[in-house]
């Protein structure tokens, strides 16, 4: 099946064309003429599927076949993503697909100034890619006006939820038109996401492409038992004996990430640090050197497995086991994307056995073991709780996201009651001004 059999008109199959795509994937041939059949839509896939693309060519195929009366340009089209970097990914890919058609689109998303978000608002948007927060604070300014949407995207909608996001997911939805049409992307299909779909979906087709919370077979999974101090010591020798080029490496905490980033430039190995305390500029350039080449290794906490997007990206090291096994499938996911292949290794010290167990019990199967002779665990070390790792999913922690790249919790929706327990990083000794109820605009 090629995609000028999906019923896309020849201005979007020339940008596809453009963009290297010649066949679609099992996600695009399913999802695609569902959508143009004004069908909600249940989907689920894998990372690296495409189904980015599954969403935004018959959305765009749709709107550009229906163009709006003359005058200023309602948002026609919603797409909500949990965090910035998977925002400003889908907006270039919406970017991409569209440059042959008469249709606008931005993206929106906190740690940047609002104010040039609110112009090209003002000039009018026919597609609105959005993380929720942001979104709210612009309603809240009646910097964007949401009666008109036509179609509204959930999409990594599991990510949504663990990241807290569910309020501020209805008060969106209270402000769209009745009469709609929905789309549910997620890379897994929890019962809350389907408590969400029942609420939201009306009369669905369902798309499920990958088996439920697998992960990618392309992606070849080892295991290597380490003791924890040693761990920094045998992913530099790794990454020198076998002339690894471009490593996306995960730890479980910011200050994780920055730590390691710093040990390996002290190895002699380019690395750099992205969480959601860098700013959105370091961020990107951050993404920007790795992609370029220009440094070896980028160290990401858990929510830049949502954002990221690399094109054959062959190696992805869990430095430390994600508390949420599903977490464990999103990282992996990053390489052996579309028809790429990739390796994965997992650095494991006694105390993640448990987290182990908990992956290979959502896999079905034990993750194959590699041993490297030098770097044998000590038997003699006990294994200690994990500190500072995420929390459970719908723990109090996780309310309003964990600040790695997605929107922090507006502080209308803050219980009053317990006083906030400092941050990492932050001084203890000094005492904190009373929280104001104004909304925060930074997402």
């Amino acid at each position: 099946m090629s995609f000028d059999s999906l019923g896309l008109s020849a201005d979007i199959l020339r940008a596809v064309t453009e963009q290297g795509y010649r066949e679609p994937t099992p996600i695009q041939r399913q999802a695609i003429p569902v959508v143009l059949a004004g069908r909600d839509l249940m989907a689920t896939a894998q990372t690296g599927t495409g189904k980015t693309a599954g969403f935004t060519l018959p959305l765009l195929q749709r709107l550009s076949a229906n163009p709006p009366a003359k005058g200023r340009r309602p948002v026609r089209a919603l797409i909500l993503t949990p965090t910035r970097e998977l925002a400003a990914q889908v907006g270039e890919n919406v970017r991409e697909y569209s440059q042959y058609l008469n249709i606008r689109s931005l993206v929106v998303f906190g740690g940047v100034s609002i104010n040039p978000q609110m112009m090209k608002l003002r000039g009018g948007v026919d597609v609105l890619v959005a993380t929720p927060g942001r979104l709210l604070d612009l309603e809240h300014q009646n910097a964007v006006d949401l009666s008109k949407v036509e179609v509204l995207v959930l999409d990594e909608a599991d990510r949504m939820l663990d990241m807290g996001f569910i309020h501020d997911i209805r008060r969106v939805l209270a402000k769209l038109p009745p009469k709609r049409q929905n789309l549910l992307f997620s890379a897994t299909f929890s019962d809350e996401i389907r408590t969400l779909a029942e609420k939201l979906l009306h009369n669905p087709e369902q798309v499920e492409v990958a088996h439920r919370n697998t992960a990618s077979e392309q992606v070849s999974q080892q295991v290597h038992f380490v003791d924890k101090k040693r761990k920094r010591e045998l992913l530099s020798f790794l990454i020198g004996r076998d002339n690894w080029q471009q490593v996306l490496v995960f730890t479980r905490t910011k200050h994780g990430a920055n730590h390691l980033a710093e040990q390996l430039n002290k190895d002699g190995i380019t690395a750099a640090a992205i969480h959601g305390n860098k700013s959105q500029g370091a961020r990107t350039r951050a993404l920007s050197d790795f992609k370029a080449g220009q440094i070896r290794v980028l160290v990401a906490t858990d929510i830049a497995a949502r954002g990221l997007d690399i094109e054959e990206l062959p190696h992805v090291v869990n430095y430390e086991l994600p508390n949420v096994p599903e977490d464990y499938v999103h990282r992996i996911g990053r390489t052996g994307r579309a028809a790429a292949t990739g390796a994965a290794l997992s650095l494991v010290c006694v105390d993640e056995h448990k987290l182990l167990r908990d992956i290979e019990r959502l896999l079905k199967r034990e993750i194959p073991r590699l041993a490297i002779p030098g770097y044998e665990p000590d038997p003699s070390i006990k294994a200690e709780p994990i500190q500072n790792g995420r929390q459970q999913r719908g723990g109090a922690g996780n309310r309003g996201g964990n600040g790695q790249g997605g929107e922090r919790r507006r502080s209308s929706e803050a219980k009053p009651a317990a006083p906030r327990r400092p941050r990492q990083g932050e001084n203890n000794s000094q005492p904190r001004r009373p929280r104001r109820s104004k909304p925060a605009n930074n997402g």
